[in-house]
């Protein structure tokens, strides 16, 4: 039986050509005969359903029935649906121990594994749906990459648990195993928060990286305005997905790509939106990793300018009072880029999936006066973004830390080296340290972790001790999003390349300045030289597999510790196949 036409598209200029159009795909389609589908599905456009599902945590546990819900938009718009799953690491529970050197590797093996799919079977456009951390830069990440017309789709944050009349996150769980080491609480009641913090499905409900890379998503134009904001439980979530399904044929249809949203100044919007909200530093290394993908230099450096020059006027947690439902009940995203839309600080003409411009959305919008989660940036928390960035002769690649709730900003005190974060949390735990301190964490970098490992259990443990504002942290590894108190992740050069961190010795003089941006140990340059001769590289255990293979490939992390040239190297795009 010929194949019937679909005269809303014309398949000869879509990837999908290649295995569902002429004699040559006979092959090709007995596969999807095998599936069930028929000639008019098959004459379709074939749409990529991506997600990161899986059982391994609550964020990634609701993204199938989300799937269900941009399939039927998909279909209703004439496209055809093709579901695939690819692998998360979920930072709650790899934190704390070895496993987490796999996180961060998980971004970027996600948007391979998205690419490949897409390049394997010729899709011809992609939704993709994310839930835990890296997992949502990973998934923009191959979306820009791949460049055929996509949206994103947050599978929303968890609600907020209730204890003691008070909301709570997973934030205060690792709070408290530091109050529980410092006999501030007993087993009874450290049992009673771990019960009710995560009362459902859905990403960490903090301002945390999860919720920090969905704003982005909205603010750079990948997602449908508004899908970011409904918490993962409600039911209110698969009407986005639905119509997410449905923009996506939109996208095709008006030939609206990836790369036509993703740009310079939609990437300066997205630094916008996490300095404003007081985000997690970890946008610190995403953003430049999917500017990366279009051949863009948008690095640590500029995204901290940014932040440098953008008020923090979101109060949410770990720094500020409220949770991500509760942006959500006020209007969510779209209401925090409307307060820095109208106080000048948002580019107007970059285009959206939707084919309106972010100045024609924000028309829509009203500011609401009747709460006070989100300010106008006339009357800011503070006036400059939750996060800032810093540079000096301990890291003269940079450095990033979260200010978002802090009062101290200013902190000298001699350093204590420990060489991998085991180490740290031992003291911490036993509280082997001195208020005053500079504890460093070293030899936990993209390459010399290698992974870059997240240092939540101690920043939290010390958190939990009453010592966050006693002593300040420093590593070349990074950060939750959820972490608090003056800890700087990111220094660069780290350690296993001989960066100044990789120098330091017990008892050095640190002075850290987040008001000036400035992190420097008082020692000479001459020093300094003199040390690195006698450095030696720390050999890590990771010596095969797949951890040692992203060792191999990494780049620092200023420029967003990418694995591959990226757009600059590109001699074609998926989409032009």
């Amino acid at each position: 039986m010929p194949l019937k036409s679909n005269p809303d598209f014309d398949k000869s200029k879509l990837p999908s050509r290649h295995v569902s159009v002429g004699p040559a795909s006979a092959p090709h389609r007995s596969y999807y005969y095998a599936m069930g589908m028929t000639d008019e599905e098959i004459a379709r456009p074939f749409v990529g359903v991506a997600t990161c599902w899986n059982e391994a945590a609550p964020c990634n546990i609701s993204l199938a029935r989300q799937a269900q819900a941009v399939k039927k938009g998909v279909k209703s718009a004439a496209g055809t649906p093709r579901e695939f799953t690819t692998i998360t690491v979920t930072d709650g529970i790899a934190m704390g121990h070895s496993g987490m050197k796999a996180s961060l590797v998980s971004r970027d093996l996600i948007a391979d594994s998205v690419e490949l799919t897409m390049r394997g079977h010729c899709y011809d456009a992609l939704v993709g749906l994310a839930g835990c951390d890296k997992s949502l830069p990973g998934m923009m990440m191959a979306m820009v990459r791949l460049n055929v017309p996509s949206i994103f789709m947050y599978g929303g944050s968890i609600l907020p648990g209730r204890h003691k009349g008070k909301d709570i996150t997973v934030q205060d769980v690792f709070e408290a195993v530091g109050a529980h080491s410092a006999g501030k609480i007993s087993d009874e009641e450290l049992h009673k928060i771990e019960c009710v913090a995560c009362p459902s499905a859905g990403s960490c409900g903090g301002q945390f990286t999860a919720n920090t890379m969905a704003c982005v998503s909205e603010a750079m134009g990948l997602a449908i305005p508004y899908s970011a904001g409904a918490p993962a439980p409600y039911e209110s979530r698969d009407a986005y997905a639905e119509a997410s399904g449905e923009a996506v044929m939109k996208c095709i249809a008006l030939g609206i790509r990836p790369r036509d949203v993703v740009t310079r100044k939609s990437l300066e919007n997205a630094a916008r939106i996490v300095a404003a909200s007081g985000g997690s530093t970890n946008a610190g290394l995403h953003l430049p990793a999917i500017a990366n993908e279009i051949g863009v230099d948008f690095d640590l450096e500029d995204v901290t300018k940014i932040f440098r020059e953008t008020p923090y006027i979101a109060d949410l947690k770990p720094g500020g009072r409220y949770v991500a439902k509760d942006m959500y009940e006020i209007g969510g995203v779209q209401v925090l880029m409307k307060a820095l839309f109208d106080g000048g600080y948002l580019h107007g003409d970059c285009i959206t999936v939707t084919g309106e411009t972010i100045a024609e959305q924000m028309e829509q919008v009203t500011f609401p006066s009747d709460q006070d989660i989100i300010r106008p940036t006339s009357s800011p928390l503070s006036p400059t973004g939750g996060v800032v960035g810093l540079k000096g002769n301990l890291a003269p690649e940079g450095a990033i830390v979260k200010i978002a709730g802090m009062t101290q900003l200013k902190f000298t005190g001699p350093a204590r080296v420990f060489e991998c974060e085991e180490d740290a949390f031992a003291a911490v735990e036993k509280r082997s340290y001195k208020e005053g301190e500079v504890l460093v964490i070293r030899n936990e970098g993209p390459k010399g972790g290698p992974g870059m490992r997240e240092m939540l259990a101690t920043t939290a443990a010390l958190y939990g001790q009453g010592m966050g504002d006693k002593v300040a942290l420093i590593t070349d590894g990074r950060f939750s999003g959820a972490t608090r108190g003056f800890c700087i992740g990111h220094v660069g050069p780290e350690a296993a390349v001989a960066g100044p961190i990789g120098l330091l010795k017990d008892g050095d003089m640190i002075t850290i300045d987040a008001e000036e941006g400035s992190i420097s140990v008082e020692l000479t340059d001459e020093e300094l030289e003199s040390r690195r001769k006698d450095w030696k590289p720390r050999k890590h255990d990771f010596q095969s597999g797949a951890i040692w293979r992203y060792a191999q490939t990494v780049g620092p992390a200023y420029a967003g510790a990418v694995t591959h040239p990226g757009g600059k190297a590109e001699t074609h795009v998926f989409a032009d196949i």
